[in-house]
């Protein structure tokens, strides 16, 4: 039986050390997402009860995110289509 290559076991030792590391922070990191995730809940939690709509205040982070002209874009279409259904819109 041939004896394997020992650079290329130490290749293949370094290449699993290496995944294994990678594989660990991407651990850490999921952990430190789950826990960032609760602490927004808890958040939400004292904002709902302050009395505040959580769906609401949900739609005005996400129309934050957006790119300057993109909410207002929208707003345009969204009231062009409401008039043509004979809707009346006052968001804003």
């Amino acid at each position: 039986m041939a004896e394997a290559d020992p650079a290329i076991m130490d290749k293949g030792s370094i290449a699993a050390q290496e995944l294994r590391l990678f594989i660990e922070r991407v651990e850490r990191l999921e952990e430190e997402k789950k826990g960032i995730a609760d602490d927004v809940k808890e958040v939400f939690s004292e904002m709902k009860g302050r009395g505040y709509d959580a769906k609401v205040v949900r739609k005005l982070i996400a129309i934050r995110k957006r790119k300057a002209g993109e909410f207002e874009e929208e707003l345009a279409i969204l009231e062009t289509y409401a008039s043509a259904l004979g809707m009346q819109l006052s968001l804003i």
